[in-house]
């Protein structure tokens, strides 16, 4: 409708011919949801359970501090051998947050948020376990966030029971399935077999939903042994110094223990071999958080519709579970439930690699894998955020032309890159709106305007066969 113009003049008016852009989605903004050494911006704890984004370590521990110091680490001396023990299961720092970070970016981590649930260091009311209020607390904060695409639980496998365990991860694929724009990476709840139940099984039962709900996460297996080196207490780790001759009156070997800090300045040079010594010390974590880093580094490099597998990961000296190719034939496919479990394995000459992408749903040829559910996620939300700017534009041709218009121009750009299937765009997606097409005189009357997208994804080459026969050659 022309303006109306009350006073003479040249009156210069701009018609945009262009349609509207659908901007892409971040597709790896992961958010961590654990424990912290502090959560403090100006004043103490004033980042409890505020969601809070970082970039780089550097600012992870400016707000968040580092990891709690391990106090039970065993070192004996006997003449000149030094072993040490790192802490045991029982009594080693139950919070992982800071390793896993420290994993995430050297694996090609970015931008993302840190949810403190509790502080271990903290003047009041320190945190000294891992509870399920606590993490699912913390779910519930990162609920209210619209940037994250990724859930992580770095402390999740030091809670006290696997009930804990299994519940915050249903809760987080419940809030994948609700908002419907984000993932978790799922780890097992131990590496090995515990108390005569083997960890595989235990969470294909402990993973209680249907594949609606299963598609939108995916477990790695197993733990990873580390180059990351504990961080200790030196005035709190004891160095037990003794002989091991064995004298003639058959009289017990004489012995003498210093704490760690003592040595520095009394023996220096047996100190320096003791630092060694516990610096080959293997930090043992969880894959997830690893996995955070890779998709990231995937994602940036290649592009969401790239599998993050046959990857190899950084700071990982191997995979603690040998998996063969028998082994890994149980944990793709699952007879009973479907769930499919991604392998982490070493080849000799390759190092530790990701070798397997599925999602939960394994038994679901729609959702069965994990760039095809990603990819999917970040076109419905970026298409989502697109038109939401023709809330209450009128239901007409003219909309829907723009709307078409725009859907296509994105969706054709994902083509060119290799993000959906299709030798000409006809073949790789289709935009449908319109009247008689996609709604009906009721639907335009009480205001539903409805569009219908199809993609043709990409699915990775999962199994590589090549039939080779002879040739009979005639003289």
């Amino acid at each position: 409708m022309a303006k109306t113009y009350k006073t003479p003049g040249v009156y210069i008016e701009e018609n945009s011919n262009l349609p509207p852009l659908v901007a892409q989605v971040e597709t790896a903004i992961p958010a961590f949801i654990g424990y912290t050494q502090k959560a403090t911006k100006s004043q103490e704890g004033d980042l409890n359970l505020k969601p809070t984004r970082i970039s780089t370590l550097d600012e992870y521990e400016k707000y968040f501090g580092s990891a709690q110091q391990e106090t039970t680490i065993g070192v004996s001396v006997i003449d000149d051998v030094i072993l040490a023990a790192p802490p045991d299961k029982f009594t080693k720092s139950p919070f992982l947050m800071y390793y896993s970070m420290q994993m995430f970016f050297a694996n090609g981590g970015g931008p993302c948020y840190i949810v403190s649930v509790g502080q271990y260091d903290a003047t009041l009311s320190p945190a000294s376990n891992v509870t399920f209020i606590h993490l699912d607390n913390g779910l519930k904060e990162i609920a209210k966030e619209d940037e994250p695409t990724l859930l992580v639980f770095p402390d999740a496998t030091s809670l006290a029971s696997d009930n804990d365990f299994y519940r915050i991860f249903n809760n987080a694929l419940i809030q994948c399935h609700d908002l419907k724009d984000r993932f978790t990476i799922i780890d097992t709840y131990r590496d090995a077999e515990y108390d005569g139940e083997d960890p595989i099984a235990s969470l294909r039962s402990g993973i209680s939903f249907d594949k609606n709900h299963l598609k939108y996460g995916a477990v790695y297996f197993p733990f990873l042994e580390t180059t990351l080196e504990y961080s200790y207490d030196e005035s709190k780790i004891d160095v037990v110094i003794s002989s091991g001759a064995i004298t003639l009156s058959s009289t017990a070997p004489t012995s003498i223990t210093f704490k760690l800090d003592t040595l520095k300045t009394t023996n220096k040079a047996l100190y320096t071999k003791i630092k060694v010594k516990l610096a080959r010390l293997s930090v043992k974590l969880p894959p997830s958080s690893a996995m955070a880093g890779i998709y990231a580094r995937v994602d940036s490099y290649r592009g969401i519709w790239k599998a993050p597998a046959n990857v190899s990961l950084n700071y990982v000296l191997k995979p603690t579970v040998k998996i063969t190719n028998e082994y890994q034939n149980g944990l793709s496919i699952d007879p009973v439930a479907g769930k499919s479990i991604n392998a982490i394995r070493h080849f000799t000459g390759k190092g530790t690699l990701v070798w397997d992408s599925r999602t939960l749903a394994g038994n679901d040829n729609e959702w069965k894998y994990i760039p095809v559910r990603r990819l999917f996620i970040m076109v419905e939300e970026s298409i989502q955020k697109a038109t939401s700017q023709f809330v209450f534009e009128p239901n007409h041709a003219n909309t829907w032309i723009r709307i078409k218009a725009m859907i296509e121009d994105f969706l054709i750009k994902l083509w060119r890159n290799g993000a959906i299937a299709g030798t000409k765009p006809e073949h790789a997606f289709f935009v449908m709106v319109g009247l008689g097409q996609t709604m009906s005189s009721l639907d335009i009357l009480e205001g539903r305007m409805i569009i219908q997208i199809g993609l043709a994804p990409i699915r990775p080459a999962e199994f590589i066969i090549c039939q080779i026969s002879q040739k009979m050659h005639i003289a």
